[in-house]
């Protein structure tokens, strides 16, 4: 799984606005609208609230990975949002969220879902590229610091 292959500057957000997880999880969702990622916003949120009902996605370190499965979505996608301030996301840590990982695919393909969610969690797991991550000024920047 390349993320260079899933993630472009139109997917990057570093300034999430949001205050709370419905709110964060709209502008996630917004991104990917305005990116031409995916058509049925509706069906996208409904996918995202029911999986973070199951179990929230509030990793550690600051990170949540809001995800989920649709019918209505082919292939992979993703985004990512950077908050400008913490935001209670019921993590792991119960520390507040400022990165956001969003992504969203078909019912039937686990594969590239799950090779994302590894991905990406392994990439994290470095307090480096979080910081990094977190002093990045433009959307090219975080995609050359995933692209390391």
């Amino acid at each position: 799984m390349n993320l260079k292959m899933v993630l472009t500057k139109e997917t990057i957000n570093l300034h999430l606005k949001g205050v709370n997880k419905q709110e964060i999880i709209n502008e996630l969702l917004d991104i990917l609208v305005a990116a031409k990622k995916i058509q049925d916003r509706q069906a996208a949120y409904a996918a995202v609230m029911e999986r973070e009902l199951k179990m929230s996605t509030g990793m550690k370190h600051g990170i949540a990975i809001p995800h989920g499965k649709s019918a209505t979505i082919s292939d992979l996608v993703a985004c990512i949002g950077i908050s400008d301030a913490p935001v209670d996301f019921d993590s792991l840590d119960n520390e507040a969220c400022r990165i956001f990982i969003m992504t969203l695919s078909p019912m039937e393909k686990t594969g590239p879902h799950l090779q994302f969610l590894a991905e990406i969690s392994l990439l994290f797991k470095s307090s480096e590229k979080r910081a990094e991550i977190l002093k990045a000024t433009t959307s090219e920047d975080i995609l050359k610091i995933l692209a390391e």
